[in-house]
């Protein structure tokens, strides 16, 4: 579910931001003051607002909840506390223990299976809820609640209609579609029996290097403000009229507090601000959401002034539960308490008596279970705290029905294949994907096109739903899928080409933009590849920096004399002037989700040249002129956009825009050679492309995160985790033939000054299998492959173990690299059977003398 990076220290995060990828920053300006200044971490509860819910407390459900706790063990308090992964339990432990809750994480599936079906996410629901009620074993009949990521729809199911990211939904200034989403988004997970959604995200977003800028409605906190309550009403009903209804599910407001917000936009970083500016930016979500009732609020994985959320006190408890009087439970974040100080992911005292009431411990619920209850007996969590915990949690259970309902195989909608993908449901979203589509450029009004024209489409994103989709998608970091894994749904492409059709005239895709006919015009979709949370992090935010890619097909078309159309995928604003210059029209179309059909409507008219659907799109982030722009918000002293908060043309204006934007770059990147180069870091880095490769083909990519396996009959890849989830690949060789997997740029890079470094590949490493004939580890430079063999060193790695080996660059050149021209820095190859995994792989300076192979 969660990115848990092992960035317990804001140091370790500064470390990362600051020499990422081998290269050191020069900083541009910044309103955050020095991460050396000592600033309280203790919030001042008089300051913060009263805050009044909808939903009152209930002195029936009270006196309940008291028999219930007066009859409750110890075992059986903390057990309500403690929330796993239903890929680390089974339906056993949960008879035996009786969890509070349980969750599946990005890319988790009943049985495992990237495919099941609604019956199957329903049955399992149900198997949970007959385990937990079952009280033979752990003496205690509380039913279970299961919680799901649903952040854009019911995000993890196959078929599922997949709504645009929050960034194109705060682009729509309308509140009232907002809460209509919620609505269809609860009853289609209420399908599979899930009772809990950690949604919505009230993040408001100050930097956009941020991984998770895309979750945040806007950079202004009163749309966030408006969009939080309107979502909680839409999952939960309202508090006044259809709270807890049939068809509804309980939200939850994240994450609480600031993580919009950290220095330098790192992810689990540190949130400067004064406790003017959380309250005044980064808390008004919550104050909305806690008035229309929202039941779960979660704890964030970011510190504020040093102190991590998941121990402070002052907020949590001081803030949150007593002066903005939110009575619903506290759940953590992904081994989140693991990061507080003194704490680790099987042990955290401090984050429960800090306010934390379920703690989310995916893998080592076992170990924090049987901690807790220690801690508990011996005095180091107060009962009175654990009472206060259990009380919230039961609160929520009889306030959400699941006292009094049904099973969840039971109730109104369980199972009910017909509502996945609905066509109420893609209608909804095919709307939100054009009222999300923000037009900043439309030169010599290109737009709309005629359909009956003939129109090249072109671009990455063009037929590619994933990409359009952007993360926490399927699968956690919404990598690893094909067209066919959105069955109804429809891709950029697919909604032109159905128009086209219609009106007679003719349509042609080539991703690369080659053509037979010269077209009319020419519609380019590129964008963003899909990343979730921390693995999105960036440290500039120019546009493919380092390899411009698009903008030369771009400007080759344009050099053409073709009119070009391009359609931006973005999970946040970059500096795309280059792009920009070479487009006539430019649309910012954010990650519009499963019903690409929707752009297609608003860029083409109907068949008489008459507008289709107009342009309703409105920035809610601001737009960069320049790469140094990194911090851009509304209300900023300097306030310089190149389109400022609120811009978005319609087809009724007639501005053309000069196509001369500065195109050079302010911010600074120098390389330093003492410095890692990261090649894999749970996927690809460097712009690098991972790729399989046998007879039959030896450029196959693959997706950078894959939950089921794909590949041939002679090499598969699937992902699977060394630290955190889908951090390491597996790869598994038939023996079939000769098969390699590798990365590899899209164009030859010179990297000789490394060879002159001394330096050295590192590769984490374990072996499942040992391979059974030649396995090497190479490289490839102007066409030459070459590799160094490793079986000898692998006979002696501990099996089924992480283990770490180095290879000396100098070897690889004595092999017959040339580093002037090096296209793979990386690959492995076998004839034989094998099966061996990797994680983090780089390149070490000056540490060649010492690698296991140095060709001394």
């Amino acid at each position: 579910m969660k990115y848990a990076y092992l960035k317990s220290k804001m140091s370790l995060a500064l470390i990362a931001a600051l020499s990422l990828n081998g290269c050191s920053h020069i900083e541009v300006e910044s309103d955050q003051e020095s991460n050396n200044v000592k600033l309280s971490s203790i919030a001042d509860p008089d300051n913060w607002p009263h805050v009044v819910s909808k939903v009152k407390k209930n002195e029936k459900i009270e006196s309940k909840i008291t028999k219930i706790l007066n009859k409750m063990t110890i075992e059986q308090k903390v057990a309500q506390m403690i929330q796993p992964e239903i890929r680390a339990f089974d339906i056993e432990d949960m008879r035996k223990y009786g969890f509070g809750s349980y969750l599946n994480g990005g890319g988790a599936f009943p049985n495992n299976d990237k495919y099941a079906s609604m019956q199957d996410w329903a049955h399992l629901a149900e198997e949970m809820y007959q385990a937990s009620i079952d009280d033979n074993l752990d003496g205690i009949d509380i039913p279970t609640m299961w919680g799901t990521d649903a952040v854009h729809g019911h995000n993890n199911v196959i078929g599922a209609t997949i709504y645009p990211h929050n960034i194109g939904l705060g682009a729509m200034h309308n509140p009232d579609l907002i809460e209509k989403i919620g609505e269809a988004t609860a009853k289609i997970v209420q399908v599979t029996g899930i009772d809990w959604v950690f949604a919505p995200t009230v993040a408001v977003v100050r930097d956009d290097r941020w991984g998770r800028t895309y979750e945040g409605y806007s950079e202004d906190p009163k749309i966030v403000k408006q969009y939080a309550s309107a979502m909680v009403d839409g999952l939960q009903g309202k508090a006044d009229s259809n709270f807890m209804a049939d068809g509804t599910v309980i939200a939850t407001a994240k994450h609480f507090l600031g993580d919009g917000g950290t220095y330098l936009g790192i992810d689990q970083g540190n949130n400067l601000s004064s406790e003017e500016d959380l309250i005044r930016i980064h808390a008004q979500g919550y104050i909305s959401a806690i008035e229309s009732g929202v039941q779960t609020i979660m704890a964030s994985f970011n510190s504020w002034h040093g102190e991590k959320m998941h121990g402070n006190s002052s907020l949590l408890t001081d803030v949150l539960k007593d002066r903005m009087g939110f009575d619903g439970l506290v759940v953590g974040d992904w081994d989140g308490h693991g990061q507080v100080d003194g704490c680790n992911n099987a042990s955290c005292a401090q984050a429960i008596n800090a306010g934390v009431d379920i703690i989310m411990v995916p893998n080592e619920w076992k170990e924090m279970y049987e901690n807790t209850v220690a801690q508990v007996k011996s005095g180091v969590i107060p009962t009175a705290r654990i009472d206060d915990a259990v009380r919230r949690i039961l609160r929520v259970k009889m306030r959400a029905g699941l006292f009094d309902s049904e099973s969840p195989i039971k109730r109104a909608y369980a199972g009910e294949q017909t509502l996945l993908g609905a066509k109420q449901h893609r209608a909804l979203a095919r709307q939100a994907v054009r009222e999300s589509l923000v037009l900043l450029k439309n030169n010599q009004q290109v737009l709309p096109i005629n359909p009956t024209q003939h129109i090249l489409v072109a671009g990455s994103g063009a037929d590619d739903i994933g990409k359009q989709s952007g993360g926490w998608t399927i699968s956690w970091q919404g990598t690893g899928n094909q067209n066919s894994d959105f069955p109804g749904a429809s891709s950029i492409f697919d909604g032109i080409k159905q128009k086209v059709d219609a009106a007679g005239g003719h349509v042609e895709l080539n991703q690369a933009g080659e053509f037979e006919q010269k077209p009319d015009v020419a519609v380019v979709v590129f964008g963003e590849n899909p990343y979730a949370e921390g693995v999105g992090d960036i440290k500039g935010i120019e546009y493919q920096r380092d390899n411009k890619r698009d903008l030369q097909l771009l400007n080759r078309l344009k050099a053409q004399g073709i009119p070009v159309v391009s359609v931006f995928l973005s999970g946040r604003p970059l500096w795309v002037n280059a792009e920009i210059n070479a487009s006539d029209a430019f649309v910012a179309a954010w990650l519009p989700g499963s019903e690409g059909i929707g752009v297609a409507d608003v860029l083409l008219s109907k068949r008489n040249g008459e507008v289709n659907y107009d342009f309703k799109g409105k920035l809610s982030y601001s737009w960069p002129k320049s790469d140094a722009q990194v911090l851009l918000n509304i209300g900023d002293e300097n306030y310089e956009p190149l389109f400022a908060y609120g811009y978005g043309l319609t087809y009724q204006d007639n501005i053309n825009l000069a196509n001369n934007l500065n195109e050079i770059a302010e911010v600074k990147f120098e390389k330093d050679l003492d410095a890692p180069v990261t090649l894999f870091d749970s996927q690809p880095q460097q712009d690098l492309g991972l790729y399989l490769g046998d007879q039959a083909s030896w450029a196959v990519p693959v997706a950078t995160s894959i939950v089921t396996t794909q590949g041939s009959n002679n090499l598969h890849l699937k992902t699977t985790d060394k630290n955190v989830q889908e951090d390491a690949r597996q790869l598994s060789w038939a023996g079939n033939s000769v098969a390699t997997s590798y990365l590899a740029w899209s164009e030859p890079r010179d990297m000789s000054e490394y060879l002159q470094n001394n330096t050295a590949l590192k590769v984490n490493i374990r072996v499942d299998q040992l391979p059974t004939n030649s396995f090497k580890i190479n490289m490839q430079s102007n066409g030459k492959k070459a590799g160094l063999e490793l079986n000898n060193l692998l006979q002696n790695l501990s099996k089924h173990k992480w283990n770490t080996i180095s290879v000396a660059l100098k070897c690889f050149e004595q092999a017959g690299i040339q580093f002037t021209d090096l296209r793979s820095p990386f690959g492995f190859i076998t004839s034989g059977k094998a099966k061996v995994s990797f994680a983090e792989i780089s390149w070490q300076p000056r540490s060649a003398d010492n690698a296991d192979i140095n060709c001394r």
